[in-house]
């Protein structure tokens, strides 16, 4: 019990540093020990403008992100972080922060992302060399413009495990690499250095319960095994070990060629036919990132294992488990698959795997992912073998370890940390103790490591920061002066009909805009000042920030907003202003934005004065900074009244489109087309068993009897990400509408 609690306080600081700080995060822990779990849960619970990425396609999919590479549209090679021009050979690309940046070109919408996020969520982050950290660092500081902020003011989210592969470093890149790098890892990166994150680390392991085995492993990862280790690991040496049919085994082994050459024989050895199973390809899903084969090769009896945790409450199959193919249907179009030592048998189901890009949503003030393409194929692959690299985040209960003399660091451990247990090991090669060796910098760097109670001061300290950052950034006019000089420069290539006339009108704008800069310019030393004087200085703060906000929300309101209203209102009538009138609408939005974060900070300010508890204080910055949606005045916008929309969206379901197509034909994501169809629940106009499948109303439902007055959110909490807030949010209008 005492572990259990331990690990929820481990796992709920983490979540802290993450919701409630700007503090860098490393977040790691042993195989097993919940990293994607932790990694799920902040993409479903933390208010913060985020993206995820990894360093491969692969990883990304798997992360539900994107690339590295192609989120900071970064070249392949090796980056130097020299001001003095490099040059490669024709089979190297060398390039230095200069010519990064120089050939960059980032469309409007990246460069809208990138300026507005607040968390980078990079994982599997052992993979991840110290020159692309650097890289990336360099696009955030120049495309957010502040070339003096690590990560550009960007919060970072770093998951994975040191002790697990490394990065792919050719020889004549780490030539280079060394004259400014003391190892390829990310945290010798440059801006790492600058910005070291707080080290974290999830101890308790789900994947093993035998003390004995997790004690072998705890030894090899930290370079401390003994002889009795190795003599422990030996007894299971048998290098003419053949597994029966219905063993369960699969080989580990260090090369692509051996486990295909393995999985093809096996196969051929099967009577009866081979079955060819294309995946479905659905628009843009690059190659390089095929969660699993695009072609499955089986046959019934095939041994296979799962490439997927099962949605769902059941759970019938996790990422690495081994089954048999029983049988194969071709006219049902039907695949069974069975268990060892287990009865009975399960129908195989596709798999969905999305290729997203991220933007930014002005008017909704948030980060969506926007599907480009998808590939459909059965989460599974053969598995009499598979390469220790893809063995990565998987589970076995039996495994054969064959790879020779060829370990590369960290995969003994990743190969062993993949068991269960330790009598489910078979080793085909001995493993020496010069195999086992790991990095020593790794070693010095998990050295980082503070106690909990260490970890718990320095979160409390950085929430107390957050919250004063928080109330300074309000006030900071930078971002919004940026804002109306891009505004005043598209006006160069406008063609306005009446151009001259609105240029005037928008240097009147940027006069009033630049008074408010000063004013904020001057206040932010007075509100640094008092911060500066500590808690004795709180009811001071307050007085200073009511009458600042009362200022700031009077001249925003009727010097700025009520102006560009005005001139919408005389610019939507003309011919040829579309495009300038939408301009006009996202500024306004920026600005009743702005106001409605200068509001917020007086509810800081009187919780710091009143000496609230952090909790609480916690909860009112988090308000200020959560992503603001803005309903535009109806009078501003010339677009369809929201009940009419929602008129639009069940027409469209009732002439029988799905909420896919609706949502493309509308230029909508689907959680808003389900919120419309939602709406018709309690009318009757929609029956409930078109939106949610009866399995999930039945467990929507069981989750609200035992608590009614739950929140979407409450009830999100309790389901997997297969459960959507349309679905949850319809279930409670149809408990409405039956006076449940």
């Amino acid at each position: 019990m005492q572990q259990t609690d331990t690990a929820n306080t481990v796992f709920q600081q983490a979540v802290a540093f993450v919701n409630q700080t700007n503090q860098h995060l490393f977040l790691t822990g042993k195989a097993g020990t919940g990293k994607t779990t932790f990694l799920r849960y902040i993409r479903d619970n933390c208010y913060k403008k985020m993206a995820v990425v990894a360093p491969t396609g692969v990883a990304a999919i798997n992360a539900g992100g994107v690339t590295i590479h192609s989120f900071f549209q970064l070249p392949f090679g090796t980056f130097l972080p020299t001001q003095r021009t490099v040059w490669g050979s024709e089979s190297q690309n060398i390039y230095n922060k200069n010519q990064l940046l120089g050939k960059l070109r980032l469309n409007s919408t990246k460069r809208d992302l990138i300026r507005e996020l607040d968390l980078l969520i990079i994982d599997e982050i052992s993979m991840v060399r110290a020159d692309v950290m650097d890289a990336l660092d360099a696009v955030l500081r120049s495309v957010r413009r502040r070339p003096q902020d690590p990560f550009g003011g960007v919060q970072m989210l770093f998951i994975g495990d040191m002790f697990q592969l490394p990065p792919v470093v050719r020889d004549e890149e780490w030539q280079l690499m060394s004259e400014h790098y003391n190892s390829p890892f990310f945290f010798d990166s440059l801006v790492v250095k600058e910005a070291m994150p707080i080290y974290i680390e999830l101890k308790k392991i789900y994947r093993q319960s035998d003390r004995t085995f997790i004690s072998l492993l705890n030894n090899i990862r930290n370079n401390n095994c003994t002889e009795e280790d190795l003599e422990q690991l030996q007894v299971h040496y048998d290098p003419y070990f053949s597994p029966g049919r219905d063993d369960g085994f699969i080989t580990l082994t260090s090369h692509n060629y051996k486990a295909d050459a393995i999985n093809q024989a096996e196969l051929e050895k099967l009577p009866g036919k081979t079955h060819k199973i294309d995946a479905v390809i659905n628009n843009e899903f690059p190659e390089h990132a095929y969660p699993v084969d695009k072609v499955l090769h089986l046959k019934e009896g095939a041994q296979i294992m799962f490439m997927k945790n099962d949605k769902g409450d059941t759970r019938r199959y996790y990422n690495g488990k081994i089954g048999r193919i029983e049988t194969i249907d071709e006219f049902e179009k039907k695949i069974f698959v069975s268990f060892p030592n287990e009865n009975g048998r399960m129908q195989l189901e596709l798999e969905v795997w999305k290729n997203i890009r991220y933007r930014y949503d002005n008017e909704g003030d948030d980060v969506q992912e926007e599907e480009l393409g998808n590939f459909q194929q059965y989460p599974i692959r053969l598995a009499w073998a598979v390469t220790i690299h893809k063995s990565q985040g998987l589970t076995f209960e039996k495994a054969i370890v064959d790879a020779g003399q060829s370990f590369a660091a960290g995969q003994v451990y990743v190969a062993l940390s993949r068991l269960t247990n330790l009598d489910g090991l078979v080793l085909k090669s001995r493993i020496q103790a010069s195999s086992i060796m790991t990095d020593e910098r790794i070693l010095d760097f998990a050295r980082n490591e503070e106690s909990s109670d260490q970890v718990q001061r320095t979160l409390e300290l950085s929430q107390q920061h957050f919250a004063e950052q928080s109330l300074l950034l309000a006030y900071d006019w930078e971002k919004i002066r940026d804002i109306m000089d891009e505004h005043m420069d598209s006006y160069t290539t406008s063609a306005l009909p009446d151009k001259a006339e609105a240029m005037d009108w928008a240097r009147e704008l940027g006069r009033t805009v630049e008074q408010q800069y000063l004013t904020a310019h001057k206040f932010l030393p007075q509100l640094e000042e008092i911060l500066r004087s500590g808690k004795g200085a709180y009811d001071k703060l307050h007085e200073r920030t009511l009458a600042a906000s009362a200022w700031f929300i009077k001249s925003i309101d009727e010097k700025v907003i009520e102006r560009i209203k005005t001139q919408i209102q005389a610019e939507k009538v003309k011919t040829r202003t579309k495009k300038y009138v939408k301009a006009l609408q996202e500024l306004m939005l920026v600005f009743e934005r702005k106001k409605l974060q200068v509001m917020q900070t007086v509810g800081i300010t009187e919780a710091l004065s009143q000496s609230l508890n952090m909790e609480e204080i916690m909860e009112r910055v988090s308000r200020l900074n959560a992503p603001i949606e803005i309903v535009l005045p109806q009078e501003a916008v010339a677009k369809t009244a929201a009940g009419d929309s929602k008129k639009i969206s069940l027409e469209m379901f009732l002439a029988g489109k799905t909420i896919a197509d609706i949502a493309t034909e509308r230029g909508m994501v689907k959680g808003t087309i389900e919120g419309h169809l939602g709406e018709f629940i309690a009318t009757g106009e929609v029956e409930i068993s078109a939106l949610v499948p009866k399995h999930k109303l039945t467990r929507i439902m069981e989750l609200l009897d035992a608590q009614p007055q739950a929140t979407s959110g409450m009830i999100k909490e309790k389901l997997d990400s297969g459960y959507s807030y349309g679905e949850i949010k319809a279930v409670m209008a149809y408990r409405k509408r039956a006076n449940i």
